[in-house]
Formats: structure tokens, C-alpha cells, sequence
């Protein structure tokens, strides 16, 4: 059993930064690989970015990449989505998820999720 809480949403402006983090519990969390899935309103949840189980290896959604950054620390059980150049269509909410593969969108367990809000 895997729970997730994601923390760090908020209302930023276009072009500004935000990171989020996402806390796991569970002493398998290092063994599974790592997504961000974003749902914006009235759309579907999409797959943002996922990070293998040492950080090694990450997958990219076109939308999101050279903007954001997935990364994990197995020490603090704990993985982040470092976001920047932010626009409006980033606004969602956002979750993270534990997942078996680097390019499924089929996942285990997933947390609440974050609102993220960007203002133009």
C-alpha cells in the first residue's frame, strides 16, 4: 500500500515557477516508477512526466517539455515536478501517481492532487 499527498499548488502568474512535492508512505515507494498526471477543467487527466525508480530514466509529455522537471528523492520518499514558464493551460489539478511503467498511464495508486492556477 502506497499513499500520496501532493503539496505546493497555488495561483502563480503566466510565466512564473512553482514546485510541487509529492509524499509517499510505504516502504515500496523506491520501487515504483513515478508520475505526474495533470486534469484541467473538463478534460481529461493527462500524463505530464514519469522517473524510474533511480532517476535514471524520465518520459516527457510534448506539452510539458524543456518547461518541467520530474524528480525523486527515495531517501524522503518524496517526488517533485519542478514547473516553469508556466501558462494558463497549465492550470489544473494535479496529481501524482505510482505506477509499474515509465510509459503507461495506467497507475496503482494515485494521491488527491493540487490545484495549480495560472493566472494571465
Amino acid at each position: 500500500q502506497v499513499q500520496l499527498v501532493e503539496s505546493g499548488g497555488g495561483l502563480v502568474q503566466a510565466g512564473g515557477s512553482l514546485r510541487l512535492s509529492c509524499a509517499a508512505s510505504g516502504r515500496t515507494f523506491s520501487t515504483y516508477i513515478m508520475g505526474w498526471y495533470r486534469q484541467a477543467p473538463g478534460k481529461e487527466r493527462v500524463r505530464l512526466a514519469t522517473i524510474n525508480w533511480s532517476g535514471s530514466r524520465t518520459y516527457y509529455a510534448d506539452s510539458v517539455k524543456g518547461r518541467f522537471t520530474i524528480a525523486r528523492d527515495n531517501a524522503k520518499n518524496t517526488v517533485y515536478l519542478q514547473m516553469s514558464g508556466l501558462t494558463v493551460e497549465d492550470t489544473g489539478i494535479y496529481y501524482c501517481a505510482a505506477q509499474r511503467s515509465l510509459f503507461t498511464t495506467e497507475y496503482d495508486y494515485c494521491g488527491q492532487g493540487t490545484q495549480v492556477t495560472v493566472s494571465s
